[in-house]
C-alpha cells in the first residue's frame, strides 16, 4: 500500500460531485455498447479469473460489464458522488463490483494485487499524473498489463463535434459537452510527446501508445 503523500486535490478542475455527476451518469449510459465492445475486447486478453482494477470508474459501466464476464473486479474513484453511484449501478445490475474511494496516485491496494488495470477519459484530469502511473506499475502482478484511454489535445474540435454528435445525446447536451471539449477537457489533454515523457519516468517494461479516434491507447506491461 503507497505511503507517499499526495497534493490534498487529487484532481485538476472541477470535481465530479453532485449534480455534475449524476449528469454524467444519466449520458454516459447512452454510451453502453462502447463499454460491452471494451469490455469484450479486454475479456479476450486474460485468462479467466483474472483480477481487474479500474481506476475513475465513474458510474462504473465498464467494470460492470466485466464483473458480468465472470470477472473479479475492484473500481476506484476520487469522487463520493461517483462511487456511490457505481455501487447503485451494479446492484441494479446485479453483479459484485468492489467499488472504492481513493486517489489514483496514493492506491489503497497491496503490491502486485491486479492482473489488469484500465483506466478510460480520466488520466488527463489527474493532479499526479505521473505518481498515478507508478501506482499503476506497483499494484499490477509481474507481466500484468495496464490500458489508459484518453484524448489528445492535438485533436481538431470538427472531429470531437462530429465524435460528440454521436453519442445520442440531447441538443442541450451535445452543446454543453462540446463545450467542455473545447475549453476544459482539451486544455487538460496530453500530447503523444508529454504521454511518452511521463512513462519515461516509470518502470514499465513495455510502452506502447496507439492514435485511436479523438484519443490515444497506452498500453503498458510490467
Amino acid at each position: 500500500m503507497a505511503t507517499a503523500s499526495v497534493h490534498p486535490k487529487a484532481y485538476r478542475g472541477m470535481g465530479m460531485e453532485g449534480a455534475v455527476a449524476r449528469w454524467y451518469d444519466r449520458n454516459t449510459r447512452r454510451s453502453l455498447p462502447e463499454f460491452r465492445q471494451l469490455a469484450e475486447r479486454l475479456a479476450a486478453l486474460v485468462s479467466p479469473h483474472s483480477r481487474f482494477l479500474e481506476v475513475a470508474p465513474g458510474p462504473g459501466f465498464l467494470a460492470i460489464e466485466l464483473a458480468r464476464r465472470g470477472f473479479p473486479v475492484t473500481g476506484l474513484d476520487i469522487s463520493q458522488t461517483f462511487v456511490g453511484i457505481a455501487r447503485e449501478n451494479a446492484r441494479r445490475e446485479g453483479v459484485a463490483v468492489d467499488f472504492r474511494l481513493g486517489n489514483a496516485a496514493a492506491m489503497p491496494f497491496e503490491n502486485a494485487a491486479f492482473d489488469f488495470l484500465v483506466c478510460r477519459a480520466a488520466f488527463k484530469n489527474f493532479y499526479e499524473p505521473v505518481g498515478a502511473l507508478q501506482e499503476m506499475h506497483r499494484v499490477l502482478r509481474p507481466g500484468g498489463q495496464a490500458l489508459i484511454i484518453d484524448l489528445r489535445r492535438d485533436v481538431p474540435m470538427r472531429t470531437i463535434s462530429h465524435h460528440v454528435d454521436g453519442m445520442g445525446m440531447t441538443a442541450l447536451s451535445r452543446w454543453f459537452t462540446k463545450l467542455t471539449f473545447r475549453f476544459m477537457l482539451l486544455k487538460r489533454a496530453y500530447t503523444r510527446a508529454e504521454l511518452e515523457k511521463m512513462l519515461a519516468q516509470t518502470p514499465f517494461a513495455t510502452k506502447e501508445i496507439r492514435q485511436a479516434d479523438v484519443g490515444f491507447e497506452a498500453w503498458l506491461v510490467k
